[in-house]
């Protein structure tokens, strides 16, 4: 996301002229694809039948004492518990979801082990026996936990499956959600990036990788089994976020198994990181330090020289993939950063060692940006505080709309001579509260309702329009479905059983989708 920019001194950089070699590019094939909410207990897009699969880490609780004052928990390498203190237990949270969105009725836990588990919250049981308990969960008391209350250290509770009703027979051949399924049917690509918890990620051997036996996918990150049966399923292609720090063997590893189990008839993108342009994330600091180790951009400004870090270590990892998979074919290399950011691209990241040579596409981030802080000469929160939801959508139409679909139609123009297609990694509104301005409730009130407002829907299609206009290629909205808060609207919808009538957000995506005959689901909009 675009919130925070990397340094106002970008601003007054005079904008650079780079030669480049034309060469020849394919044309634009406009398609819409998605980014994946992030993997969490609040997670409302729910996407696996299985959801202890996204439970929180577990919570080490001390009876008689408050919230997670228990001691130190001893793990295995895959997060199950392997022993428990004096009078205490663990404790995993799923589902924490108010609003009764998320299903009621009897949920099947299964498990391994010898011990006992308790349901708490908005469940409980009604039946017990070794290795399976029937609990039911009341979805309108709000979400619910499991607590190993005891386990034998010499085999202890572990392998724990929480199975939605009516899935307890097809979980194993078929993880996902039928509902989640039906939702992206038919978009031309899954980028993610929140589903890799790409940014600040640790990650840096093939060892540290998510995997299939970990107690939950919240802490590490979906497994990339987990991906590629969702792509091979959906048939559509996969963006994977190479990890910042992860070294040459896990970018190989990682290639392999995709060429192994990825539908060879979908294409592979491939991006180091995300944006390593954003100082508010660990990826950029990281960038700028592996360039001064390196001594890259001798005589460069600092905050340049993480670009050509970026440019250095993304060559890497193309050259890493081309090896693995024996050809370019499949492979679309992405080199990504700000969207409007032409100076950088022409000077910096595309023209470090001819960068774009080693490259297929040019991505940015386009999104139709309304950031309010609490103070600013031309928008604060306090004024747009007392604006209406129309006065709020009409600037947004009038004023950032414009802004964008120039930075659009800049960026392309760079692309197309560079020979690169143009992408977009994400994108979508932008409107939100920053460096202070989040904080304004009424204002947040207020962007919510635009979220949610008919007219949103006319100003998605004149904005989509746009990118086909301008000759932009794969456009990967953010994001899929999530809830709204504070710190921002990102979600099509906010939760997994929304009225699609009531979500201008969506019907506008899948609408644009269809248009250009990707085979999208429109459900007719149904009530709760």
């Amino acid at each position: 996301m675009q919130s925070i920019i990397i340094v106002s001194m970008i601003l007054m950089l005079g904008i650079g002229q780079a030669s480049a070699e034309s060469k020849p590019s394919l044309p634009p094939r406009p398609r819409l694809g998605i980014n994946l909410a992030a993997p969490a207990d609040w997670n409302t897009e729910l996407p696996f039948v299985d959801v202890f699969r996204l439970s929180r880490h577990w919570i080490s609780q001390k009876r008689g004492e408050g919230w997670g004052k228990g001691p130190k928990l001893a793990l295995d390498e895959h997060g199950w518990v392997k022993r428990l203190s004096p009078d205490c237990y663990a404790e995993a949270l799923m589902c924490w979801i108010n609003g009764n969105h998320y299903p009621s009725g009897n949920y099947t836990v299964l498990y391994e082990g010898e011990g006992k588990l308790e349901p708490a919250y908005a469940a409980t049981c009604i039946s017990r026996q070794r290795g399976r308990l029937i609990i039911h969960v009341d979805a309108s008391k709000g979400g619910f936990s499991l607590r190993i209350t005891e386990t034998n250290p010499y085999n202890p509770v572990r392998n724990i499956h929480v199975i939605m009703p009516g899935f307890e027979k097809s979980y194993n051949n078929n993880p996902f959600h039928p509902a989640f399924l039906k939702r992206w049917g038919g978009v031309a690509c899954l980028r993610f990036m929140d589903w890799m918890k790409t940014n600040g990620s640790k990650i840096s051997r093939w060892s540290e990788r998510p995997q299939l036996a970990d107690a939950t996918f919240t802490t590490h990150g979906v497994p990339l089994e987990v991906m590629i049966d969702l792509c091979n399923r959906l048939k559509a292609d996969a963006w994977f976020c190479m990890p910042h720090q992860a070294n040459d063997n896990y970018v190989r590893n990682f290639a392999r198994l995709v060429k192994a189990k990825l539908d060879h008839n979908l294409k592979v993108y491939i991006e180091y990181s995300n944006e390593v342009w954003n100082n508010m994330f660990a990826q950029c600091k990281y960038s700028l330090a592996q360039a001064e180790a390196l001594h890259l951009g001798r005589g460069k400004r600092p905050w340049e020289k993480g670009g050509i870090y970026y440019a250095h270590r993304s060559m890497e990892i193309f050259k890493i993939w081309e090896e693995v998979f024996g050809s370019r074919k499949r492979l679309i290399r992405v080199l990504a950063w700000q969207s409007g950011s032409t100076w950088w691209l022409e000077n910096i990241v595309l023209t470090y060692h001819d960068a774009y040579k080693h490259a297929d596409a040019l991505a940015i981030a386009p999104y139709i940006s309304m950031n309010v802080p609490p103070m600013g000469k031309s928008l604060n929160a306090r004024q747009v505080a007392n604006w209406t939801v129309d006065k709020i959508l009409t600037y947004l139409e009038q004023h950032s709309l414009p802004q964008t679909i120039k930075a659009i139609r800049a960026s392309k123009k760079v692309a197309a001579r560079f020979g690169l297609m143009l992408l977009a990694y994400e994108g979508g509104q932008h409107m939100v509260g920053i460096a202070g301005g989040e904080n304004n409730k009424k204002m947040t009130e207020l962007f919510h309702a635009a979220n949610a407002h008919p007219r949103l829907r006319v100003i998605y299609q004149k904005y989509f329009n746009a990118w086909t206009q301008a000759g932009g290629d794969l456009f990967c909205y953010y994001s899929s479905v999530s809830r709204w808060s504070k710190w921002g609207s990102w979600g099509a919808m906010q939760y997994y059983d929304d009225n699609i009538g009531k979500c201008p957000k969506i019907k506008a995506i899948l609408e644009w989708a269809k248009g250009l005959g990707q085979k999208v689901v429109l459900p007719p909009a149904q009530s709760r």
